[in-house]
């Protein structure tokens, strides 16, 4: 019966899936969209969704996959997740993707989202087979080279009478990346790249190889006892974040309910370009005994720091730096100045419904640091060891599931989170969230939710629902409430503030997507007065409109249209921005063809315009559209054969109120600036 079952299912539906199944470019432009609705904080959104893309480019097989990985997606429901295990439990491994129509709760929307992340594999076809076999013909692998290159010349490249400005290196930029996995089983790769600007040298004293930074990671899965290993660099992410977290740092967005709650996802491969994420030594899982697991992780490498002599004539860090570029002798003096050394040990308790655990992390500098004083940072950390101890509890209760952590510094204060995600009818879900950060706690690789950019010096409260007319039309919200108790960079005085937001997704038809989203924000900044030295403090409001469709216009054209508008009002006066797009994408079989033309127009910083662009596979590219101007932008993507495929990228922006673009050693000449980039990934 199940196999007639999974037959009708799949006849039913093969032609829908064939048609309508979620290209790799959409999946980021929905992860742009909802998991970063909001793209104006102190991230650098574009490491998080490399980050982020390198593990969703691995399909989780569905019949192995454990609940944190599946919640980790952010497309399923705790519901979901529940009746997904509970039918594995009942009728064994799935079929086929499409026996998920099986499971109750799955429609095919939700089908479709999760569709490019899952895959089911045979069981039997790694059955006496060895590691070296499952690499080689199993595996999901591939290489990249790409290749990028500003068409303009910043100043950097023009100061040869300033030798601490002058860029050494060419102004091309070069990344390379191999990976080769199975998820579940291993994986294994390395990345390389050399920012424009940067020079491709060998320089032991620098530890610099060639390329200027070299990622690598080696992990084997699910080996007996031995449930996780990997060497090389990685991160790690337990509880909610608190102490160790990764690059995940969702912020709130048109996704109100899943982003809320963080994956105990343990120890996962690093392999972003970002430089300043990673760890590097190793770390593994064990099963200890039944449901109890043991995590631990030493990590021991070089971090770019600004280290200077105090006035005890010992060196200390008054900066650590995290732009990862080191193009002249300044940025260069900067480069892997000092040690950090990373330990990290977890208790897991772990059954079908609760999952607990005690957390130890310390963190050592080869220096101590010593950052300058401001107002509002006297409570920053300082020293050469941070140690802090935790715990962290999480309890499905039916429909209910129940998230909480806390983690205290040893030499510094505490921090606490708790929530719940509640299916609250069949049509109804909710999300609740309380934190409080103390100001004087310090977790350097935390990735809470929370409204600033540290959880620190942060009390707040968040509600979030989503309800669901029918599989076409849903209408989902949030309001979050903040204070804050000490002073804020750019905030001289104890403050508080608001933010909230309501989304309407409607999906008339498969080919048509439309959605509309307003969002409010309301928080303290300071006001400087011509007349004295001293600042004061008033209230600013941002409103935030977005109108976006979506169309497919036949099985090889789609179109989409975006409006943004934005204002900002502080101290009497009120600064507006906006900037509409449209999008053209033909897909010609082995050839596809994306094109945007956007209009801008802003009249301040306040206001800037993010939009997530189409860029070459596993790149991204997310400009702040600020002044006024024309962006434009070609990617052409076509596949050889189903080993080959070639991207080429063009694009430019054109400004009408500026003479010159950026400042100091990025600075150009014009109004103009182009980037052409080439993209070549081979699958074995």
């Amino acid at each position: 019966m199940r196999y007639l079952l999974l037959m009708l299912f799949m006849s039913g539906t093969l032609l829908v899936f064939a048609q309508d199944a979620v290209d790799g470019e959409n999946v980021f432009q929905k992860i742009a969209d909802d998991l970063y609705g909001a793209q104006d904080l102190d991230l650098n959104y574009e490491d998080l969704y490399d980050n982020l893309a390198q593990l969703l480019a691995h399909p989780l097989d569905v019949n192995e996959a454990t609940d944190e990985e599946l919640r980790f997606l952010k497309i399923l429901s705790e519901e979901q997740i529940k009746n997904l295990l509970e039918y594995r439990l009942i009728n064994g491994y799935l079929l086929s993707v499409y026996e998920l129509q099986a499971v109750p709760g799955f429609d095919l929307v939700t089908i479709q989202k999760i569709t490019p992340y899952i895959q089911v594999r045979d069981p039997a076809s790694t059955i006496n087979r060895s590691l070296w076999q499952r690499v080689k013909d199993e595996s999901d692998n591939y290489f990249i080279m790409r290749y990028e290159r500003m068409l303009q010349t910043k100043a950097g490249f023009r100061s040869e009478t300033d030798a601490d400005n002058h860029f050494k290196g060419s102004p091309d930029k070069l990344s390379v990346r191999f990976r080769s996995s199975r998820p579940g089983d291993f994986s294994f790769g390395f990345s390389a790249e050399k920012d424009a600007g940067e020079q491709m040298t060998w320089n032991q004293s620098r530890h610099q190889y060639g390329f200027d930074y070299i990622s690598f990671h080696a992990q084997l899965q699910n080996k007996g006892r031995l449930k996780n290993l990997v060497i090389g660099d990685f991160q790690s992410q337990f509880g909610q974040g608190l102490m160790i977290g990764g690059i995940f740092g969702m912020g709130k967005g048109g996704e109100t309910i899943t982003t809320v709650r963080r994956s105990n996802i343990g120890h996962l491969p690093y392999t972003s370009f970002s430089e300043a994420g990673n760890l590097r030594g190793i770390a593994a899982t064990l099963e200890v005994s039944r449901n109890i697991y043991w995590s631990g992780f030493f990590s021991s490498t070089k971090r770019d720091a600004q280290v200077s002599d105090s006035i005890q004539e010992t060196s200390i860090i008054s900066s650590l730096i995290t732009t990862g570029l080191h193009r002249n002798e300044k940025e260069l003096a900067k480069r892997a100045a000092t040690g950090e050394q990373n330990l990290g040990s977890v208790i897991q308790y772990k059954t079908q419904r609760m999952d607990a655990g005690i957390l130890y992390n310390q963190i050592v500098y080869d220096h101590a640091v010593a950052k300058t004083a401001t107002r509002y940072n006297q409570f920053i950390f300082s020293g050469t060891r941070n140690e802090n101890i935790g715990s962290y509890l999480n309890y499905t209760l039916r429909n209910a599931a129940f998230f909480s952590e806390f983690s205290h510094s040893l030499h510094g204060g505490s921090a606490y989170v708790a929530g719940v995600l509640w299916n609250m009818a069949p049509r109804v879900d909710l999300a609740l969230l309380y934190r409080n950060f103390d100001r004087a706690y310090h977790a350097f690789y935390s990735n809470a939710f929370a409204e600033g950019s540290t959880t620190q010096n942060e009390r707040g409260t968040y509600w979030g629902w989503k309800y669901t007319f029918h599989r076409r039309l849903n209408v989902t919200g949030y309001i979050d409430l903040f204070q804050f108790a000490w002073l804020r960079y750019r905030i001289y005085t104890p403050s508080d503030g608001h933010e909230w937001l309501v989304r309407v997704n409607y999906q008339p038809s498969r080919k048509t997507t439309l959605f509309a989203q307003i969002r409010e924000e309301a928080k303290v900044r300071n006001i400087a007065s011509p007349a004295s030295t001293l600042y004061t403090t008033d209230r600013g409001r941002k409103y935030n409109y977005w109108i976006s469709s979506d169309i497919g216009a036949s099985d090889h054209v789609r179109f989409k249209t975006r409006l943004q508008f934005s204002s900002y009002s502080i101290h009497h006066q009120t600064t507006r921005g906006m900037v509409l797009i449209q999008d053209i994408r033909f897909n010609m079989r082995k050839l596809e063809v994306t094109a945007r033309y956007a209009l801008f127009d802003t009249d301040d910083y306040d206001n800037r315009q993010y939009v997530y662009e189409n860029d070459v596979w596993l790149a991204f590219s997310l400009p702040a559209y600020y002044g006024r101007g024309i962006r434009r932008y070609i990617l052409l993507e076509y596949k050889l054969n189903s080993y080959v495929s070639f991207w080429v990228r063009y694009a430019d922006t054109q400004y009408t109120d500026r003479d010159a673009i950026g400042s100091g050693v990025d600075k150009t000449d014009g109004s103009v600036r182009s980037d052409l980039k080439f993209q070549t990934r081979i699958k074995f």
